[in-house]
């Protein structure tokens, strides 16, 4: 059964927008939200505009806002079908992975799009002038290091082979979980894979263990991985925001705060009709009603409340864990270059909290 993440295909970067009614679901999506960073190491994201040439819009009124398809932005995709962005000015762009997206903030063909935190950062590095306005998700055991049977303890993982994504979620994810085992990268092998090779790695010997990610971890589970660590451990860790264009937000700044509201509404909806919500979000995903509840069951959906308070203060919440999580990646040779996240949070396109 596919689940909220499939493995990554390889193909060539192509803008693409979907404009979905509740029936119209794609024959093929890349449901990876993390196959980024090496569209943007280095300040490269630049050289993939060529890809967009000709594609760059003129000034238009309105957000255009891309995703790529994951459960954790499936709210804005619900406001749209229950008819909240009706007379918004807001427009949903689905793109096939986040270096598509990054690509469109650039090329200026979208305004704002849903990322990691990490991506957030990388995409910050490579110049673009963005802001984060809003969380929508925390990874809740999602994510995951499995181990062959036979290792059975985290510390009985030095001297042994770990497959991990060469990202920011895969260095944070890999760096607690030595920590946690009182080892460091120099006990263990880190064999670098892309989430493709992840299964394939684990089934035919190349690795002891496995740094990923639903619907891999639970696949790696059914070919004897045993769990010893997962996203629950560092709550709060892993993180998906909306990331607007600086430029975007000063000339759009009601619709702004219109499209939060109404992902707000959305969100109150989930949670009291979860049945109706999972039903109308299940054809878009590709998945079944079923699957779409127990899918929520592994991330933290911050309220509005919640909100204001991670992005709200000086310095906020996620600006500490951008800070942190921006020096883990410097370490780790996924930023090109030191970045800033002072100005990065900005809390003030938030509804207020009703009394």
């Amino acid at each position: 059964m596919r689940d909220f993440r499939s493995s990554i295909q390889p193909r060539k970067t192509t803008l693409r927008e979907q404009d979905y009614n509740r029936n119209d679901t794609p024959s093929r999506r890349t449901l990876n939200r993390r196959d980024f960073l090496a569209a943007v190491s280095g300040l490269t994201v630049v050289a993939g505009l060529s890809a967009f040439a000709g594609c760059t819009a003129a000034a238009e009124p309105g957000l255009r806002i891309a995703t790529n398809p994951w459960i954790g932005y499936e709210l804005l995709y619900l406001s749209r079908e229950l008819g909240q962005l009706e007379n918004t000015n807001v427009r949903l762009v689905e793109l096939l992975s986040n270096t598509d997206s990054v690509q469109a903030l650039a090329a200026g063909t979208v305004d704002g799009a849903g990322l990691t935190l990490d991506e957030a950062l990388a995409a910050r590095a490579a110049g673009l002038d963005l802001k984060i306005v809003l969380v929508f998700d925390f990874s809740a055991g999602a994510d995951a290091l499995l181990a062959r049977p036979g290792i059975d303890q985290l510390a009985e993982l030095k001297g042994k082979r770990i497959g991990v994504e060469q990202t920011g979620v895969g260095a944070l994810m890999l760096d607690a979980a030595l920590k946690r085992a009182g080892l460091v990268a120099a006990d263990v092998q880190v064999i670098g894979l892309t989430v493709d090779q992840h299964l394939a790695a684990f089934r035919t010997g190349q690795v002891d263990a496995l740094v990923t990610f639903e619907p891999i971890a639970g696949q790696v589970a059914a070919a004897g991985g045993q769990p010893l660590f997962d996203s629950r451990a560092i709550p709060g860790s892993i993180v998906d925001v909306l990331a607007l264009s600086s430029k975007a937000l000063e000339a759009n700044p009601e619709t702004a705060r219109q499209l939060l509201a109404r992902y707000f509404q959305a969100l109150a909806y989930l949670r009291q009709n979860p049945a109706d919500a999972a039903q109308r979000m299940a054809p878009r995903l590709g998945l079944t009603p079923a699957a779409v509840q127990t899918g929520y069951q592994k991330l933290v959906l911050p309220d509005l409340t919640e909100n204001r308070r991670l992005l709200g203060g000086r310095p906020s919440p996620l600006e500490t864990s951008a800070a942190t999580l921006a020096t883990l990646m410097l370490r780790e040779k996924l930023l090109a270059r030191e970045v800033g996240v002072t100005n990065f949070i900005d809390a003030s396109y938030l509804p207020e909290v009703q009394s």
